[in-house]
């Protein structure tokens, strides 16, 4: 390709170029020439547009979880009644639709214009969220079913309806990186994109509780808002922000939402599994994902556990463990979106694999320290960006335009599912084996996953 970076992201008709260029790479092995790292793809402006709209999204997220706690606490908790019933329930909401509607989401994703998908899915969301203060207070006092009050019925209903709109957002957003980002520059914009995503896990609930309460107290001055209101605006807020940028993209797509494609979705999905028999690199890149995932929602569990265990911390504190993990994570995606592009994702991804089975090896004998559980589980994050970023590149790049709402939305199922089942089996294991077994056997799934890569396709014929 000739074309420049600004050309590039300024050509009104970005899929075609795009799709000829994925065509000229499609299938290759070797490492794509280097893209000039993440400076580059900040001179995008598309992507810089993208960006700022999953910046708001990713902490609209993180604030939610941390509104709905409040809002429990607020009308519903009561002296010293567990709070634990409420939220495994917020939960379960918030779960069930990504289970359900992964697959389902990712038809329409290819059927539908993606900024459209995008701008209305942040849109819905925000409104359901500040519908919220109106809701419970027609609500306030009112029982319903099995005891329990209605307005907290609400509250499970807004999470099933918000986490179904996610399911819509995540592989839209997915398949407009590759239509908008140079295929030498994938990996830089992943890296970002992780580092975003680590970056709001982090900053987003260190962050979350301290600004609903400073924005709550600066609204009731105001005499305007109920008593949590201003919490409510923080969260429908970011949503909205985030809507008012993607606003901006421009793609060039010329879909138009089709009246006919209701009988053809499960048809559809079928069309994306049997894609996936096909295409072993994909396929394997996904395996991974979901091995990476289910590490980590595990590791996530144990980090109790752990935090338990050591002299200096207490089992509430867990966070500073999954905060290491975070910033380990978060380095490797700086480091790849920088250098990644001379390195193939596949013996990329072997070493990360393999370094993450190390690093839970060396966290079982470092339980006795804090220093060097937090260095173990930033290691771990290290080696855990080197399969996550360039595995998901891989499936950008070697899915076409035309099947990417159906891959990335069978992705989104698969990958929720890896993260749902190791958070309800992990304490169990623990309980019932110990935590230095349950450590080493995730390093022999780590492990496992380093000699899938070693054997892709890609690999044996480079």
């Amino acid at each position: 390709m000739s074309l420049t970076e600004s050309e590039f992201s300024h050509t009104p008709s970005p899929v075609p170029l795009t799709d000829s260029y994925e065509a000229m790479h499609m299938g290759t092995s070797s490492p794509l020439p280097p893209g000039g790292g993440l400076v580059r793809v900040l001179k995008n402006t598309r992507f810089l547009i993208l960006w700022g709209g999953q910046v708001f999204s990713q902490l609209a997220d993180k604030f939610y979880l941390i509104l709905m706690i409040a809002l429990i606490v607020s009308y519903y908790q009561h002296g010293e009644q567990s709070i634990s019933r409420w939220v495994s329930a917020i939960m379960i909401a918030n779960t069930i639709p990504a289970v359900l509607f992964g697959s389902l989401a990712g038809v329409y994703v290819d059927r539908w214009p993606k900024k459209l998908v995008l701008v209305v899915s942040n849109f819905l969301r925000s409104i359901l969220v500040l519908s919220l203060p109106i809701g419970l207070h027609i609500l306030d006092g009112k029982d319903g079913w099995l005891g329990l009050p209605l307005g907290f019925y609400l509250l499970l209903v807004v999470t099933f309806f918000v986490s179904a709109l996610t399911q819509f957002f995540a592989p839209a957003e997915q398949s407009v990186i590759p239509l908008i980002v140079k295929k030498n520059n994938l990996l830089s914009a992943n890296s970002l994109c992780t580092t975003t995503v680590m970056a709001s896990l982090i900053i987003g609930f260190a962050i979350g509780e301290p600004l609903l309460n400073w924005v709550n107290a600066l609204v009731l001055d105001w005499n305007i808002f109920s008593h949590d209101g201003g919490k409510v605006l923080v969260v429908g807020g970011a949503y909205l922000i985030s809507t008012a940028i993607l606003l901006f993209l421009r793609l060039g797509e010329k879909k138009t939402v089709s009246s006919e494609a209701l009988p053809h979705v499960l048809t559809d999905i079928q069309e994306g599994l049997r894609y996936l028999n096909g295409k072993d690199r994909i396929r394997n890149a996904m395996i991974q994902q979901v091995i990476l995932f289910s590490i980590m929602a595990a590791l996530s569990v144990l980090a109790v556990t752990i935090a338990e265990r050591l002299p200096e911390l207490k089992a509430e504190q867990f966070g500073f463990l999954l905060a290491a993990g975070g910033l380990g994570m978060a380095l490797g995606a700086i480091l790849l979106g920088n250098w990644g592009q001379r390195f193939s994702h596949d013996k990329l991804s072997f070493w990360g694999a393999l370094g993450m089975g190390s690093a839970l090896v060396g966290l079982t004998f470092s339980l006795h320290s804090l220093v060097l559980s937090l260095l173990s589980t930033a290691v771990l994050g290290f080696f855990a960006s080197l399969v996550g970023i360039p595995m998901q590149t891989t499936i950008q790049q070697d899915t076409p335009s035309d099947m990417r709402g159906k891959v990335f939305g069978l992705q989104n199922n698969v990958n929720n599912i890896a993260l749902s089942l190791p958070l309800a089996l992990a304490g169990i294991l623990e309980t019932h084996f110990g935590l230095i077994p349950v450590l080493l056997g995730l390093a022999a799934l780590a492990i496992l996953g380093s000699a899938l890569s070693w054997f892709t396709p890609a690999n044996t014929s480079a």
